[in-house]
């Protein structure tokens, strides 16, 4: 693998080491997000970076294809059992982000093991089950558009992200699974607290064992009393087929199904009435019927990639990638944000927001290869369907506060905005 915008080194000549350049510290929240990844491309399509809090070292994957080579590349893993830091004490105890290369589910297996359980994920989580949910999607929506009225402040402001953007996947992620109703904004606070890399250890070490404990729960609960739900589907049709899950791969199973069904979503559609919002002109384009909201949700995800840097991959031997020698075991980050507005790959207007840009779909904002996002219809359906509703209704609705000083959300994780403060009406 070579950087496509340096020249390979001349033959003889060793690719320099990310131990060879001063490491940038990765901070954990998002303000100036675009500057932030501008710079890690220009530093080259692989760079050395500290993780914060710990110091950890590791490398952000930046540029287009030298990230969508890596996604499906053999030699590179994803189970932690190939982080040499982890295992050598480097990494210090109760570090935020053990959970991400821990965590036992699709998102840290490889092989036949990840093919096991991606599998029983897929025989359960199929298109025709997410396409079932369109009624519902649009049931919820409009529910909760009824109620923003009534959620404004005295001077007619409403957090968009917190009464619109967050309940509705969150609401179609637990229906799916089978959570009730009562654990859901718990769910959504321990979330926050395990993707979020500004917390104390103590507070990420409390929030991984009470959402273990919250979602053992949850499966006891459907064993016992199985429903029309993923949870029970799940159970049944690894029992049948004796492709047992384990108890840990079972609740890591849940853990990435609540986290990536409803955080990723939810920065979607903020980031989405964002963009729509600061350039007004791009709405008038899909009004007008030159672009379609389909095209709104394509092009936020390459503009404004839900997640930013995407722990973790793991050299499974020392491998030249982009130009770069990374030595094995070195935790690298699927840099999405970075990627998504690569001029090599999107051309100079990269850093522009156009629906009606083509190929609309060339993103890697849901992945690539094995491990590509099995949410992504889902993802899609919830987006598409809550914008049209938002702005049919509300069509004059607009930021209340200037765009710049909207405060980023508290990780290098997640990509969006903290809070959404709008005003529904002119």
């Amino acid at each position: 693998m070579t950087d496509a915008r340096r020249p390979a080194p001349p033959s003889g000549t060793a690719a320099p080491a990310p131990a060879d350049r001063a490491p940038q510290p990765l901070t954990p929240g998002g303000a100036g997000r675009a500057a932030a990844d501008a710079l890690l491309r220009e530093a080259g399509a692989v760079v050395p970076v500290l993780l914060l809090p710990g110091e950890v070292p590791a490398v952000a994957v930046t540029r287009h294809e030298v990230l969508r080579e890596i996604l499906a590349h053999p030699e590179v893993a994803k189970n932690a059992c190939h982080f040499t830091a982890l295992h050598d004490g480097t990494v210090p105890p109760g570090w935020p982000l053990t959970t991400f290369a821990t965590v036992d589910g699709m998102t840290t297996a490889d092989g036949a093991d990840h093919r096991r359980l991606r599998g029983l994920v897929t025989k359960v989580f199929t298109a025709r089950r997410v396409a079932a949910l369109r009624p519902r999607v649009v049931e919820l929506t409009a529910g909760l558009l009824d109620g923003l009225p009534d959620a404004a402040a005295a001077d007619g402001t409403v957090d968009l992200r917190r009464h619109f953007a967050y309940p509705l996947p969150m609401s179609v992620i637990c229906e799916l699974l089978g959570v009730e109703a009562a654990l859901r904004d718990r769910l959504h606070e321990l979330s926050n607290l395990i993707v979020s890399t500004t917390g104390t250890v103590d507070e990420a070490q409390a929030a991984n064992r009470e959402i273990i404990a919250v979602l053992t729960q949850v499966a006891e609960a459907r064993r016992a009393d199985p429903g029309d739900d993923l949870t029970s589907a799940l159970l049944a049709a690894q029992e049948e087929d004796g492709d047992r899950l384990s108890a840990r791969e079972l609740v890591g199973t849940l853990l990435l199904m609540i986290i990536a069904g409803h955080e990723t979503t939810l920065n979607l559609i903020t980031n989405a009435v964002r963009a729509l919002c600061t350039d007004r002109a791009q709405l008038e384009l899909v009004r007008n019927g030159r672009a379609t909201w389909d095209d709104v949700v394509e092009e936020t995800l390459r503009y404004d990639s839900p997640v930013a840097h995407f722990p973790f991959r793991y050299p499974v031997r020392d491998l030249e990638i982009g130009g770069t020698l990374v030595p094995r075991g070195t935790p690298m980050l699927a840099s999405y944000s970075a990627a998504g507005r690569d001029p090599e790959a999107y051309g100079p207007g990269a850093d522009l927001f156009d629906v009606t840009r083509r190929p609309a779909a060339r993103h890697l904002s849901f992945g690539h290869g094995p491990h590509y996002c099995l949410g992504a219809p889902l993802a899609r359906l919830e987006a598409t369907v809550a914008l049209e509703a938002l702005f049919t209704r509300y069509p004059a609705l607009d930021l209340a506060v200037p765009d710049a000083e909207l405060p980023a959300h508290p990780s290098f994780i997640g990509n969006s905005t903290h809070v959404l403060p709008v005003r529904l009406t002119g």
